[in-house]
């Protein structure tokens, strides 16, 4: 499924990695207007670590930079920023970040999973707007039956991005929610339905199973339902959003993610490294707390956006 990426969204990612990029930039220039040597290399190593690029990726970025120096010690601070720019952006293209395409049969399912805190529900409606945006009819499935208000929550998200929502009474069963809103999307002809998930159960086991039991239910409704699996997480928690993500995928196989809250981090290099680290894309990203503040990630847009 292609997304149109507006001109507006890029505005938004550039203002929302505003902190990332000063703190990065400046620090880039300082490091390589300077004579270029290990000590250099050491300290950019660091940066690139404290800018949560993560051990893996800030080694490879520091040794493409070593060996560019090797073979041309003669250029300017520009090339080297250039030359990491580019790499960056070349790590980010590996991985695909369009939305599954649609099935034969409609609705397409989306189950959005994360921790409570992260953002999940918001991020459930904003999703929706972007889709209604592109021409998709939505329904959204309140199936978060276990958090206080988490129902009401959706409910008045859904009502502003003029989308229907299927719900249960607090407390009942995640799954029978889910098969429901399943069902509906399919008798109403919807393009799309996205079931909210609960943030978190007593035990991993429970959550484990109740996500498996919800995809069960999907698949009852819809063959090979859910579509897509996506993991809302935090960027401002730096590597525990990491093993978040590792402990989700232990229990359902993720398919991409959602990183909200890049506004608020002055470490923009979380995009690169949970991608590297776990080989799943990165689809949307949070750029603040509007109904229009998710934006479809787009690898050259971000990248951009990090230097200039």
């Amino acid at each position: 499924m292609v997304l149109k990426f507006f001109k507006s969204s890029y505005a938004k990612v550039k203002s929302a990695l505003s902190k990332a990029r000063s703190f990065f930039t400046q620090t880039l220039t300082a490091l390589f207007q300077g004579k270029i040597n290990e000590d250099t290399l050491e300290k950019l190593e660091r940066l690139l670590y404290e800018s949560d690029f993560g051990v893996k990726t800030a080694s490879d970025l520091t040794n493409k930079i070593r060996e560019l120096h090797k073979k041309n010690p003669s250029l300017t601070t520009q090339d080297y920023i250039n030359a990491l720019r580019n790499e960056i952006l070349e790590v980010l293209k590996r991985y695909p970040t369009n939305i599954a395409p649609p099935p034969k049969e409609l609705p397409q399912v989306i189950l959005v999973v994360g921790v409570n805190g992260n953002g999940k529900t918001t991020s459930v409606a904003k999703l929706a707007h972007i889709f209604t945006q592109n021409g998709f009819k939505v329904l959204l499935g309140a199936a978060d039956t276990f958090r206080a208000a988490a129902i009401e929550q959706l409910e008045t998200w859904a009502l502003r991005a003029q989308v229907d929502i299927v719900k249960g009474a607090p407390k009942s069963d995640p799954a029978s929610v889910a098969f429901d809103a399943v069902t509906a999307g399919k008798a109403r002809h919807k393009d799309i339905v996205i079931i909210d998930t609960a943030g978190r159960l007593h035990t991993k086991t429970n959550l484990m199973q109740e996500l498996e039991k919800i995809k069960r239910s999907c698949t009852k409704v819809s063959p090979n339902a859910p579509h897509e699996t996506l993991l809302v997480l935090d960027a401002t928690t730096g590597q525990n959003a990491i093993d978040q993500a590792k402990e989700f995928n232990k229990f359902t196989p993720i398919t991409g993610l959602i990183l909200t809250k890049l506004d608020g981090t002055a470490k923009g290099g979380i995009v690169i490294a949970i991608q590297q680290e776990l080989g799943i894309p990165v689809k949307f990203i949070g750029t603040g707390e509007g109904l229009e503040d998710l934006q479809l990630f787009d690898p050259e847009s971000f990248t951009s956006s990090l230097f200039e």
